[in-house]
């Protein structure tokens, strides 16, 4: 496999991409990052960290937001939200480690839990072809009402060479 070559692959697995709790709200448009790549700043470590481990993590999650990393601008380490109304949110990283900084913008800027898990469970039962049952609240009440599929057994009898149990028995093709 040729994406398992390079510093770190597993950051290019899908398992690692979805195993991010930082989903931002819609009015996060735009995240920049500002750290110091080189030299023996201690203090920007965990923003070189976080950029090397979340950042990929988050572009997964949020492809919606921009994200743009600064390199050796600053002197000290810090990340810029901009959000839909033209405001900004800074947050100072400057010796945090990346559990702290993840933690601060989930806390601040991201979705919580409880939202997250209602949209999982609209998106997944609006959004699959396969649910079926009024009782259950889906728009069909059978999966014959697909177009494409076998007519009703309750209206439209199957024939005998399709079921399983005519033709277990020893029933074959020429007997009827």
């Amino acid at each position: 496999m040729g994406f398992m070559r390079g510093i770190a692959p597993i950051r290019r697995t899908t398992k690692y991409l979805v195993d991010c709790p930082l989903v931002f709200k819609p009015r996060v448009k735009v995240m920049t990052v500002n750290f110091n790549e080189a030299g023996e700043e201690s203090h920007h470590q965990g923003a070189r960290d976080f950029v090397f481990w979340n950042l990929p993590q988050i572009q997964y999650k949020n492809p919606d937001v921009q994200i743009v990393t600064f390199k050796n601008m600053t002197p000290s380490p810090f990340i810029t939200c901009f959000l839909e109304d033209n405001s900004k949110v800074y947050f100072d990283i400057d010796s945090q480690t990346i559990k702290e900084i993840m933690d601060r913008l989930v806390k601040t800027l991201g979705k919580t839990k409880e939202v997250l898990e209602e949209e999982a469970i609209a998106s997944e039962a609006k959004l699959n072809p396969a649910n079926f049952c009024r009782r259950l609240g889906f728009d069909r009440h059978c999966i014959c009402e697909t177009p494409g599929q076998v007519p009703c057994p309750s209206i439209v009898p199957v024939p005998r060479h399709w079921r399983g149990k005519w033709y277990n028995q020893g029933h074959r093709w020429d007997e009827d």
